[in-house]
């Protein structure tokens, strides 16, 4: 495998959006994908930055990327990363790539004092469960995630009843 990984960077933002388009139909989410290169950026590297990624290249181009972002489980009292995305191009999976760019991510997280990663799988994508089993990651059939977007979202937030 000849991919160098590195933190990205703002010059990075389009191979990244090209990799999200490929994960994205991969994933049969493409009628989701909405986000544009300003929103990546300002979340990445804009003034309320809280959004960390690698990206893989190889000779061709973009092989893979990562974004994540720091975490806290309550009960467990841990910070971490949640990782939201692990993309690797069809002709780099199974080159260990996946698994080198998670061990950043860890070495990264454990520099910061960090204790954990937590992502999400869809049920469906067994060889990315098979995959994250093989390096110890559990999951658990007792957890649904949930999420309030758009609508929902606006309505939710409406008016804050604290006072002061």
């Amino acid at each position: 495998m000849d991919c160098d990984i590195e933190r990205a960077t703002e010059i990075d933002i389009p191979a990244i959006l090209e990799l999200m388009r490929e994960f994205a139909e991969y994933e049969k989410l493409s009628a989701c994908f909405e986000i544009t290169e300003t929103r990546l950026r300002d979340a990445m590297f804009g003034k309320n930055a809280f959004v960390e990624g690698l990206i893989a290249r190889d000779g061709d181009g973009g092989a893979g990327y990562a974004i994540f972002y720091p975490n806290f489980s309550t009960f467990r009292g841990q910070k971490g990363f949640f990782l939201e995305d692990l993309y690797i191009s069809e002709k780099h999976r199974g080159t260990g790539l996946g698994k080198l760019m998670l061990r950043e991510i860890a070495v990264l997280a454990r520099s910061r004092g960090f204790e954990r990663m937590d992502f999400h799988v869809l049920d469906w994508n067994r060889s990315a469960i098979g995959f994250y089993e093989k390096l110890g990651a559990v999951g658990g059939d007792d957890e649904r995630y949930f999420k309030l977007t758009d609508e929902a979202f606006v309505r939710l937030a409406g008016e804050s009843t604290i006072r002061g």
